[in-house]
């Protein structure tokens, strides 16, 4: 196997009995520690109306780390389009590259999509070298959902309505590259952003309309197995079938990414991991993300069978362990997908955690020889 970079995927999480001052604080201290420990990227994502999570912003979250940092790629995972136009993204991402130029991956999200239901009957499938597949998971019952409908408002100016996806990502590209023009023939330059060195990455969690235009326009995609790890095979598939040469790039390139805790030995790891399904089922329940919790309150829960329906698929392919267990599974996925680079995510209630499972899993992927950068 060849060397492949690793990255951090960062919600910037609020642990219980913190704020999320804490939460800023830890994050861009995780970011320099990312950057010593030789971690490719840095990203962060972008959730709303979350009490546990401080990331509703990429953009301000890499101005304050990349003032905080030097050499790491910083970039979002994702900007959520759904609420956004092409030429306020690039406008922000411009500013930043302005000061800290050549740094920046503008990961982009489709949000506000319709998700694929279900099939009845699904059962867990393996990839043919093991990797897990587990049944597919509906995400219909969070349509109706009042804090989904109640977020969606306040993300929207009244009447609006989402641009069309592929459009919107050819009206960013063409404002980055300064070639765009109007139906009506009239050109628009923005100033700072034209011509920023910009990579431009779309994520996507199934074969949908995310991956397709990913390969088509030609750029970078991240698979999310840790969103959706049943769909993971078929999001890659879909953008290497739909890929056309770019300007950017010659052929596909994808990163997928992974949750992770990694500590000293197995047993230790699955302590630092208890609070991960119940944090899950807050996100899933459309409760909001709450606090992640102490072991101790994540243990005190009353899980019934539908809680843990609702959780399993994400329990079951967090990659939890020593640094050997983790980095094994982490080969596996990339093997399964043929991932040119992994990005990890890990969330422990303790900061000092999370950055030794960083660490750690850094150490032992250097050890294997993949360490570098793209």
């Amino acid at each position: 196997m060849s060397e492949i970079p690793l990255g951090v995927l960062d919600l910037v999480p609020i642990s219980s009995g913190s704020t999320a001052a804490d939460a800023l604080r830890n994050s861009i201290d995780l970011a320099r520690q990312a950057e010593r420990l030789g971690y490719a990227r840095h990203w962060f994502a972008e959730h709303h109306l979350n009490p546990g999570v401080a990331g509703t912003s990429p953009a301000v979250l890499l101005a304050l780390t990349a003032a905080a940092t030097s050499t790491i790629r910083l970039g979002s995972g994702a900007v959520q389009l759904g609420h956004r136009t092409a030429l306020s993204t690039v406008e922000e991402f411009g500013l930043i590259d302005a000061l800290h130029p050549g740094r920046l991956d503008l990961g982009l999200g489709r949000s506000g999509g319709r998700p694929a239901p279900a099939p009845p009957g699904d059962s867990p499938r393996h990839a043919p070298n093991g990797l897990l597949l587990p049944p597919r998971f509906s995400f219909e019952h969070l349509l109706g959902s009042p804090r989904i409908a109640l977020q969606r408002r306040l993300l929207l100016q009244p009447g609006a309505e989402p641009q069309d996806y592929a459009e919107q990502i050819d009206d960013l590209l063409a404002l980055l590259a300064g070639t765009y023009r109007s139906p009506e023939g009239v050109e628009a330059h923005v100033v700072p952003g034209e011509g920023a060195e910009i990579e431009v990455w779309i994520l996507g969690s199934s074969g949908g309309p995310s991956a397709e235009t990913a390969g088509a326009r030609g750029v970078r995609f991240a698979a999310n197995y840790h969103v959706s790890p049943a769909t993971v095979l078929e999001a890659v598939d879909a953008y290497r079938a739909h890929f056309k040469p770019s300007a950017v790039l010659d052929s596909p390139y994808v990163s997928v990414s992974a949750d992770v805790v990694v500590a000293e030995d197995d047993d230790r790891a699955r302590e630092l991991a208890t609070g991960y399904g119940l944090w899950v089922r807050s996100i899933r329940t459309a409760e909001g993300a709450i606090p992640f919790p102490t072991p101790e309150e994540a243990r005190a829960y009353e899980w019934s069978d539908e809680d843990r329906a609702l959780v399993q698929d994400r329990v079951d392919t967090q990659f939890t362990g020593s640094p050997a267990t983790v980095a094994d599974r982490l080969e596996q996925l990339q093997e399964a997908t043929g991932a040119d680079e992994l990005l990890v995510t890990t969330i422990t209630h303790d900061h000092a955690d999370r950055v030794r499972s960083y660490e750690l899993l850094a150490e032992e992927w250097a050890r294997r020889g993949h360490s570098g950068r793209p």
